[in-house]
């Protein structure tokens, strides 16, 4: 067992010791939590990450729904306790499946036993990796000039150069990237891209990007999985890397984003674990349409309202991303990465990076 499994283990003891005092002593069993409300969630400008915020509301047996939740609350933490202790792990599908044989205790649905999984975060203030829990979606891919440590399914420690040793794929993050399970030995790479889409991750591979860049590259694959933040806030404070962000040009890829460098709401009770405040936006921005005489495509209703939203949002208050937002609602176009394949295959490393990078005081 593990220093963080145990840590985990002993913290979901204490709510079911909670539990038990409550009735041994004749009192109606229940917990407390921060509430899990848009009011209940803000921008901490601080620390520049979401954060929960002062509510909490009470979970007692005093309703049938609350009494249901509590007895699944601890069938959870006794199925979390057999696989910490038999070292074994569940993806969070197959928790739900598994609570088909805890008879009134089972899910009526997969959100239903995901949010319950959260709530056991929030209260003991640990990563679901801590407690052998797993998403479905596999960590995305790396590949640069660093070696990482990996424990291995024998236990034993392995080595692995994240150019020399993988193929054109890269390596794959796994879902737990704590210290336990992995390290970074020594790196000569100067900066983190994290790259939004599978199709331009590749061409930068192609092209030696992270050589020509002296750069770790990483793949976002879409909204990245926690493993992925993780990971990647992890190169920033472990190895003072900075970090780049580099998506398509279009309101969801801010906040794509926006969800590595601040974190998201859904996760705002562990954003200071997953998130990178300083993380660097590059592109592809309203402005490089235009700049780059970019092929484009028409907003939709959808864009536009998620555009002006984020003029509402306190993470896109600054002068650059007002100014492109506004941008883009008055030229009314978006771009994926892939565009600038207009000018060849080359174009993206050998011009378009390069200048962009330079703008930002990188050395290319």
């Amino acid at each position: 067992m593990s220093t963080l499994n145990e840590s985990a283990l002993n913290e979901l003891k204490k709510i079911a010791e909670k539990i038990y005092k409550d009735l041994e002593n004749s009192r109606v069993p229940s917990l407390e939590l921060p509430a899990r409300t848009k009011t209940n969630i803000i921008f901490d400008e601080r620390y520049r990450v979401w954060k929960y915020g002062s509510q909490f509301i009470k979970r007692s047996a005093t309703s049938l729904p609350s009494a249901y939740m509590l007895l699944r609350t601890m069938y959870m933490i006794d199925f979390i306790r057999q696989m910490i202790e038999q070292n074994k792990t569940s993806t969070l599908r197959e928790l739900y499946y598994i609570s088909e044989g805890w008879k009134n205790a089972k899910f009526e649905s997969q959100d239903e036993s995901d949010k319950l999984a959260e709530d056991l975060e929030i209260m003991t203030k640990k990563l679901r990796e801590d407690f052998k829990l797993r998403p479905e979606e596999d960590g995305a891919r790396v590949i640069g000039n660093i070696v990482i440590e990996e424990i291995t399914r024998g236990g034993e420690k392995r080595r692995i150069h994240c150019q020399d040793d993988v193929g054109d794929s890269g390596y794959s993050i796994p879902y737990n990237v704590e210290k336990e399970k992995l390290r970074f030995v020594e790196t000569s790479a100067d900066k983190v891209i994290a790259v939004e889409t599978g199709g331009m991750f590749d061409r930068l591979v192609e092209n030696r990007f992270d050589e020509k860049s002296n750069s770790i590259l990483v793949h976002l694959k879409g909204q990245p999985a926690r493993s992925t933040r993780r990971f990647i806030k992890r190169l920033n404070e472990e190895l003072n890397l900075p970090v780049i962000v580099f998506t398509d040009g279009d309101p969801w890829s801010y906040r794509i984003y926006a969800s590595v460098a601040y974190g998201a709401i859904k996760t705002a009770h562990i954003s200071e674990y997953l998130a990178t405040p300083s993380a660097q936006f590059l592109g592809v921005t309203p402005s490089d349409i235009l700049n780059y005489e970019l092929p484009s495509d028409e907003l939709n209703k959808e864009d536009i309202s998620a555009l002006k939203s984020e003029l509402k949002d306190p993470r896109f208050q600054d002068e650059f991303w007002i100014n492109e937002i506004k941008l883009q609602l008055e030229i009314k176009k978006k771009a994926e990465q892939q565009a600038l394949a207009k000018y060849g295959l080359d174009y993206v490393t050998d011009v378009y990076l390069p200048e962009k990078m330079v703008e930002m005081g990188y050395e290319v």
